[in-house]
């Protein structure tokens, strides 16, 4: 009995995923096949920036155009999956018959708003509902914030429809093309292999560093200037102009003191790695205002593997711990979308026993962030993979319980 039952639910909920895998395949066709670029192109012409379409003409004429082949593909697949489930388990084909009725529902809704059926677009169309985003780009379910961005961030990204797995899978749930990222620490060794693979995925980089010098990158035996900003720790209110045109921030800085405890250490401790990085957050966080911003901003936090394991330095771990903690609370109610960097021991001046490339680290950090990875864990210690999950969840679960929304805290003052 319980086989029977597996191998339906196998069944439904294979037939839904798959027609839901060829749709977001047949999408990226549509990006690449001459044949499907002229009727998707359609789609693309249809929206302004804030969602409302153009004319009516056209949002009619770009489901007759791209909705309803997109939907017929995948009834297509639906139907030979029912075929197959009719020959091979014909007592299960009751539940194949749910990717028919599911795409059947997306043709029928696209021939619906192809013929201007009144407020069918408000109950079916609901990736391109206008107004404003009241939530970040969603991690598995594709919402509005997500799908603005396929059309005015990067449309050779962001293609899926309603689960995001196979942007996942491709690289393209995150764009950087074109977009500025700064960097502090970036004189530091990883703060300059980020830069150098995030440039080479096309990205604006921007060095923030303490230093004095001018920092530059090479790239094919040719040196590339940086523009490159100074500040210093407790002057973090200098950058907020700065931060109002960048997109994604990468909070890198640090400070190892080793084994030292004594009352300036944990004060310099605690400044550099917790403090100066919460201020700069929030300082970001309050740039976040249009629905662009929302969709397009960034933060990463480089909190390390010290949230969840000794790093052989208790000033170090302590600081970085307290602000791991302090991001999960944030990320709450966050307006924009961010990461956390839980690295394992790599090669630096804070750490010359390192024994991860910091070359090949950046590499990792970037390629799981364009797969849209929130909790970017690299690392050789195969038990921070399962404790740091577990710590987050519990974390999480326990500052949604016994906290507040900054809304309710008003509301509760002003009673």
């Amino acid at each position: 009995m319980v086989t029977f039952w597996m191998g339906n639910l196998a069944w439904g909920l294979g037939s839904i995923l798959g027609a839901e895998l060829v749709r977001d395949v047949y999408h990226v066709l549509a990006h690449v096949f001459s044949p499907l670029i002229r009727l998707h192109n359609w789609h693309h012409r249809v929206f302004r920036p804030d969602l409302t379409p153009v004319s009516e003409e056209i949002y009619r004429q770009a489901h007759w155009y791209n909705d309803v082949p997109e939907a017929c593909v995948m009834l297509s697949f639906s139907l030979i999956l029912l075929t197959i489930a009719h020959i091979y388990t014909p007592a299960q084909q009751g539940f194949a018959l749910l990717g028919c009725l599911y795409t059947l529902s997306f043709l029928l809704s696209a021939i619906g708003r192809g013929m201007g059926i009144p407020n069918l677009d408000k109950l079916t169309d609901l990736t391109h509902t206008p107004g404003q985003f009241t939530s970040p780009p969603a991690p598995w379910m594709v919402n509005r914030t997500y799908h603005w961005r396929h059309h005015f961030d990067n449309q050779n990204a962001y293609f899926c429809g309603t689960f995001t797995v196979l942007d996942k899978l491709m690289g393209t749930a995150l764009s950087l093309k074109g977009k500025t990222v700064a960097v502090t620490g970036a004189s530091g060794t990883l703060g300059q292999a980020l830069l150098f693979h995030l440039h080479s995925k096309g990205a604006k980089v921007l060095a923030l560093t303490s230093g004095e010098q001018l920092l530059s990158l090479t790239v094919n035996g040719e040196t590339i200037p940086l523009k490159t900003v100074t500040w210093q720790v407790g002057q973090e209110q200098k950058l907020t102009d700065l931060l109002q045109n960048v997109d994604i921030l990468i909070l890198n800085h640090g400070i190892n003191v080793q084994g030292l405890r004594t009352e300036e250490a944990i004060s310099q401790s605690y400044e550099v790695n917790t403090f100066s990085c919460w201020r700069l957050l929030e300082l970001f966080l309050s740039t976040v205002r249009t629905n662009a911003d929302i969709a397009r901003k960034e933060v990463w936090v480089n909190t390390s593997e010290a949230e969840v394991g000794p790093a052989f330095s208790p000033l170090y771990e302590l600081s970085k711990r307290t602000l791991g903690d302090l991001i999960t609370l944030r990320r709450l109610d966050a307006p924009c979308v961010i990461r956390k960097l839980i690295l394992g021991p790599f090669k630096s001046n804070l750490n010359p026993i390192g024994v991860l490339s910091p070359d090949w680290v950046a590499q990792q950090i970037i390629k799981l962030a364009q797969g849209d990875v929130r909790d970017i864990i690299i690392t050789i210690n195969p038990l921070t993979f399962i404790a740091f999950p577990i710590k987050e969840f519990w974390v999480s679960t326990y500052f949604k319980l016994f906290s507040r929304k900054p809304a309710d805290v008003t509301a509760t003052v002003n009673q």
